[in-house]
């Protein structure tokens, strides 16, 4: 009874572990939404403006509201996604980039950074003109999704992913 039950064992351990591989890969691998605040007057961004407003060049919307932005922290899906697609940066780039940016007054400080999605999400619905990215699977029912070139998460041709 003893070799049979350490088969059924070591068939169930190499069975249900590509699948628990394969789910943790389709989550860690999911598109990455562009969120905003209510108060974000647009709905729809191109890839170009996105890069333009995580890099820090656009500093206002066009009510005057004032850009806030949030981003994911290292290590993070979302964070590999803002730096390959949006920065095209490595981390250290980033963070050089930053310095950068705030030695040449271009800044006063680099973007706020959510330790979590939970924060992420409580923060973006306190601060007025607030935009971030995050898993569209944290997306929760009222949050506001910005489309990207036209498409939201999920869509054929969605360019964060």
């Amino acid at each position: 009874m003893r070799p049979r039950n350490t088969i059924l064992l070591t068939l169930v351990f190499f069975l249900g572990l590509p699948a628990l591989l394969f789910s943790q890969a389709r989550h860690e691998n999911g598109d990455v939404a562009v969120v905003a605040n209510a108060d974000v007057p647009v709905d729809n961004l191109s890839i170009f403006e996105v890069r333009h407003i995580f890099r820090g060049e656009k500093q206002y919307w066009k009510s005057n509201l004032k850009v806030v932005l949030l981003v994911p922290p290292e290590g993070a899906h979302e964070r590999d996604v803002m730096l390959h697609v949006v920065y095209r940066m490595s981390e250290s780039e980033y963070k050089q980039y930053w310095i950068g940016r705030i030695f040449r007054a271009q800044a006063i400080s680099p973007p706020k950074t959510a330790e979590s999605s939970t924060t992420a999400k409580n923060l973006l619905t306190r601060l007025s003109g607030c935009i971030t990215l995050m898993s569209a699977g944290n997306v929760r029912p009222g949050d506001k999704i910005l489309k990207v070139d036209g498409k939201a998460p999920g869509e054929k041709g969605y360019p964060l992913r």
